[in-house]
């Protein structure tokens, strides 16, 4: 089996295409089709609704931070095992950073890789035969791509839909679908994107829901004849990070879930074994394993539970003492003296680490980083160089004492900044790797 693929995209942020991709993955899996979904960028949450919304996992493809082998084991995994595979782009269809020519993180980056054709979402809101002027200026932009169709979002009307058909027709762009406004099948969100799929009440109702509103409105057929033949990059089975060690307890609920697919299974290949436990319930690292990962998430909506599991703060105190400890991002927060929570409350956490954090004192950050390790550790040696991502909102009210774990910079010429701690076997940083990269 070796599935031919379609991008779904838009021309900016809040178009609609999380929900039409996941509405469209469904629909098909209701079809009889074996589908496969992936969602280009550093994105947690949308690969575990596609999980959801197609029975299958899903991966994330980021042309910034992946180096091409992993590009290419990661689409293979999903060619093999599907008739179909519906990919998600993120922002803006060219949006992206300085880098090479296919390695700016552009989600058409990964239509021009894959050869997978752009179908695009369009929110014609506020607009009707202007939109065409928008699909056409994308149709042309990137002459490596080949944008296949539109699917109207948002139609307030059958004049509407009309209208902006009319503009489409126009320029020779097919539409293969209009769904109306429906606030219904909006997915709940806050303030890191959608609410996690797990966390979402009735997931498989609204998926279902989704699934019954696009086959409706788009021509489910005319979405399969779009999709095109897999360009397939060269793979290679390097694991993108190294495993922190055989056995790896790694913490996973409610406050620690932002794990990239492509890092666990590349570790899981490496052959490690990954045990999963729960700080929410209270349970300790498993002293059978050999190292610890702590996740971000969402410890800082948790902080006076975390703070109260003595369990778990108490076993990961001592498993420290002998083996390594990571945390990103939340976890990162979780190894620190103290975590303030939005109501200005002070959390005692691990004391691991000297830095102290608050989510009460907010301040968004995000983007790409490379990150050079300062010293031995988990994941790498001194001189390693990481690439990854950042994006959180809490901030760091006191560094503490305790040495960087990285030099960390960014694809815009920011010079270099230390960041994270270190002390003894413990590590932590706000940065979440994706994958090793060659040192600069």
């Amino acid at each position: 089996m070796s599935a031919r693929g379609l991008l779904i995209a838009a021309p900016r942020s809040g178009s609609g295409k999380t929900t039409i991709t996941l509405g469209l993955q469904r629909a098909l899996v209701q079809r009889g089709l074996t589908v496969r979904g992936l969602k280009c960028g550093p994105d947690y949450i949308d690969p575990a609704f596609h999980a959801a919304a197609t029975g299958a996992p899903s991966a994330n493809l980021d042309s910034y931070a992946m180096p091409d082998g992993l590009l290419g084991r990661i689409t293979q995994d999903a060619i093999e095992a599907a008739d179909l595979v519906i990919a998600e782009g993120s922002m803006g269809l060219f949006d992206a950073v300085p880098g090479p020519e296919g390695h700016t993180g552009a989600s058409a980056d990964i239509a021009a890789l894959t050869g997978w054709p752009v179908l695009l979402v369009i929110d014609v809101s506020g607009q009707a035969q202007s939109a065409a002027a928008v699909a056409l200026g994308c149709r042309v932009y990137d002459p490596r791509i080949r944008v296949a169709g539109v699917i109207l979002n948002k139609v307030a009307s059958a004049r509407h839909e009309r209208l902006a058909r009319q503009g489409m027709e126009r320029i020779g762009m097919p539409v293969l679908g209009a769904l109306p406004r429906e606030a219904s099948l909006i997915l709940p969100e806050r303030h890191l994107g959608l609410v996690q799929a797990g966390e979402t009440a009735d997931l498989h109702a609204r998926l279902d829901a989704l699934a019954e509103a696009v086959a409706a409105a788009v021509d489910l057929d005319a979405v399969i004849a779009a999709a095109g033949e897999t360009r397939l990059p060269p793979a290679h089975d390097t694991p993108p990070l190294p495993a922190p060690g055989r056995r790896i307890a790694i913490a996973r609920d409610a406050a620690f879930s932002f794990v990239y697919p492509h890092v666990e299974a590349g570790w899981r290949a490496a052959g490690a074994e990954l045990v999963p436990f729960s700080p929410l319930q209270d349970e300790a690292p498993p002293e059978h394993c050999d190292a610890c990962w702590l996740p971000g998430g969402y410890p800082e909506l948790h902080a006076a539970t975390i703070a109260a599991a003595a369990r778990f703060l108490g076993g990961l105190r001592s498993f420290a003492e002998t083996r390594p400890v990571h945390g990103e991002c939340g976890g990162y927060m979780v190894l620190g003296r103290s975590l303030t929570d939005a109501d200005g409350v002070s959390h005692g956490m691990a004391g691991l680490l000297s830095v102290e954090t608050s989510f009460a004192k907010r301040k968004m950050n995000l983007g790409y980083r490379r990150a050079v390790l300062q010293a031995d550790g988990p994941l790498g040696l001194a001189g390693a160089t990481l690439t990854g991502h950042e994006f959180h909102y809490a901030s760091i009210v006191a560094q503490g004492e305790d040495p960087p774990f990285a030099m960390v910079g960014d694809p815009h010429g920011s010079a270099p900044a230390p960041a994270g701690s270190r002390r003894g076997l413990v590590t932590g940083s706000f940065f979440h790797a994706i994958a090793t990269a060659p040192s600069a």
